[in-house]
């Protein structure tokens, strides 16, 4: 890939990246392909959104999706049976607005589109029942603002899911970071925060609990893996040191084995940028 290629909008940056035959996995794992009912289909039956749909069991009602991007969580929301609201400021028909207009008319969802930043949410103080953001906060240009704001909109009761947020372990990571993402060099805006940084924001903004998960803590985190292809991985590298490929899977097969595995794992887990996500409730 180009190194030195920009591009003015996020729009014609993914349209690059979708014809470029070597990036076929990428924009397939980014749920970027075409037709966007396909891709938002297959994000719901993923064991990402799984993950999420456990932790809104039991919950109903109106459900705010900030930076709804082409709309796959609005989608995953409405299917769940909430009333969506995706706000999302990219009018673009194919990474914004236009194209989760197109996704609730064509599934018959629920979805009701607004065009606006996370940091000024356009709502009454405690319309909705759960607010989402999967890999919003990094991107804020106010973290505090709109850790508040999601806060506001929220009813006493509600949670929030700030999913997929990369976090460094120190502010000298960040070039680090930047210099390996994959989508940064082609439009820019990525970033990550210090893991107190975020906890701090939504604390500061009123949450009174706040649940963050780790990097192998919960499938949402895993990208590019589920817990599955992480196994084989795991089992592919440690065939190599030790080529006994039958004795791995078997004492792999114990989700207790595993998940010790991957508990330790997480102590010396300081890749920058590695994702975490939070769970947070409004009292």
């Amino acid at each position: 890939m180009n190194g030195e290629r920009k591009f003015t909008t996020w729009e014609d940056a993914v349209v690059w990246l979708r014809n470029q035959p070597d990036q076929r996995q990428l924009v397939l794992d980014a749920f970027y392909d075409d037709p966007l009912a396909g891709a938002a289909e297959r994000y719901f039956r993923s064991s990402e959104w799984q993950a999420v749909a456990s932790l809104l069991a039991g919950r109903s009602g109106a459900a705010l999706d900030v930076g709804a991007g082409r709309g796959i969580a609005s989608y995953a929301l409405a299917r769940t049976g909430f009333a969506v609201t995706a706000l999302e400021p990219d009018p673009s028909a194919i990474v914004g607005a236009a194209a989760i207009r197109d996704l609730a008319a064509q599934s018959q969802q629920p979805i009701r589109v607004v065009e606006e930043f996370s940091e000024r949410l356009p709502f009454a103080d405690a319309a909705f029942d759960v607010v989402f953001a999967r890999a919003v906060l990094h991107h804020t240009r106010d973290l505090e603002g709109a850790c508040r704001e999601m806060f506001r909109v929220l009813r006493p009761g509600g949670m929030l899911i700030a999913a997929r947020e990369h976090v460094i372990s120190k502010e000298a990571d960040l070039p680090q970071f930047l210099a390996q993402h994959p989508l940064h060099h082609l439009y820019g805006g990525e970033h990550a925060y210090l893991l107190d940084r975020y906890t701090g924001a939504l604390t500061a903004a009123g949450f009174s609990a706040i649940d963050a998960l780790a990097p192998l803590q919960s499938p949402i985190n895993l990208f590019p893996y589920t817990l599955e292809t992480l196994k084989s991985a795991i089992v592919t590298r440690l065939t190599q040191k030790v080529p006994v490929a039958p004795l791995w899977r078997t004492a792999f097969a114990s989700r207790l084995v595993f998940g010790s595995l991957l508990s330790m794992a997480e102590r010396f887990d300081n890749r920058p940028g590695r994702l975490y996500s939070f769970v947070c409730h409004k009292a």
